[in-house]
């Protein structure tokens, strides 16, 4: 049997995805009979892909997005040594939860983190030996090619075991075009209750004693769900886990399409069961997993 070399590098990432690798258990040990895993940071002693010197990778997954000089050298670098890349989870595919960064300047943002309160002088941005910042937040696809698109913040395990072991045998795994509202066993009767969308401190109506299948939809109730525009990755083998929870879906595994626009599709769905899509305090927040390839920017008159 062909063991077939897989690297793994980590961008503008908080090692959620990577966590989330290994919580695949022992099953993530039968991986590891099929592949030889040359690199991977939170792994091994050299930290970055620079450090590694292999000739050729048949399968590199990254994760996080593309936010300094030194993740774009990493990631050009990668995809020349790299038969096959992987974008692993939606800081990778859609920028994330960084890519809330768009809606300001890079030089507007880094001065408010970098500022201080007191009657002291600002805070620098401690720049030395320092790579330097892009203009914005950016996708991996947005300067490489990248093959297969796995989203998720992150992706469940076993979504991820499945994507490899497809990988491993030379297929490009893809995810289907469902919504969260295609796999939501919750009850819709076409319409919602017009009005304002309702806040999180009031809690939605169902019976605890009965099964999810009995609760009504959180859209149609008032709630912001973001369901009908994300790509049902967490649902792909049952019901989606935040809606089981009764929480509505947050969105994090980005637009049912790649090349989607999460916000513009939301207002629409609002309309459609009658929602007031003006009560919405902040649209842009609609865009928190997915605000590169340009959705979010700075916002008019801002520096």
């Amino acid at each position: 049997m062909k063991i077939i070399k897989v690297a793994q590098e980590w961008l503008g990432a908080c090692s959620g995805c990577e966590i989330a690798m290994l919580n695949m258990g022992e099953k993530f040990f039968d991986l590891l009979k099929k592949i030889e895993m040359v690199h991977m940071p939170l792994l091994f002693d050299h930290k970055t892909f620079d450090e590694f010197q292999d000739a050729e990778i048949e399968i590199s997954i990254v994760s996080g997005c593309v936010i300094s000089e030194e993740h774009l050298h990493l990631l050009k670098k990668i995809r020349e040594k790299s038969q096959k890349l992987c974008a692993l989870g939606t800081c990778a595919t859609h920028g994330g939860i960084p890519s809330l960064l768009n809606s300001w300047s890079t030089d507007a943002a880094l001065k408010e983190i970098f500022s201080s309160n007191s009657k002291k002088d600002h805070l620098t941005f401690p720049n030395k030996d320092l790579s330097g910042f892009l203009d914005r937040v950016y996708a991996l696809d947005e300067f490489v090619e990248v093959d297969i698109l796995l989203p998720g913040c992150p992706p469940r395990p076993s979504l991820i075991r499945e994507f490899l072991s497809k990988l491993i045998k030379g297929d490009f795994p893809s995810l289907p075009n469902k919504s969260v509202c295609d796999t939501c066993p919750t009850l819709r009767f076409g319409k919602g209750r017009k009005g304002i969308i309702k806040r999180a401190m009031e809690n939605p109506e169902y019976d605890p004693n009965e099964p999810i299948e009995k609760m009504h939809c959180f859209l149609e109730q008032g709630y912001l769900c973001m369901g009908p525009v994300t790509l049902a990755g967490c649902a792909f083998y049952d019901a989606p886990p935040c809606i089981k929870a009764r929480t509505p879906c947050r969105g994090c595994y980005g637009p049912v399409y790649s090349d989607g626009n999460q916000m513009l599709e939301m207002m629409n769905a609002l309309a459609s069961v009658g929602i007031e899509w003006k009560t919405i305090i902040d649209r842009r927040s609609l865009l928190r997993f997915s605000g590169a390839h340009g959705l979010l920017r700075p916002y008019p008159g801002s520096k």
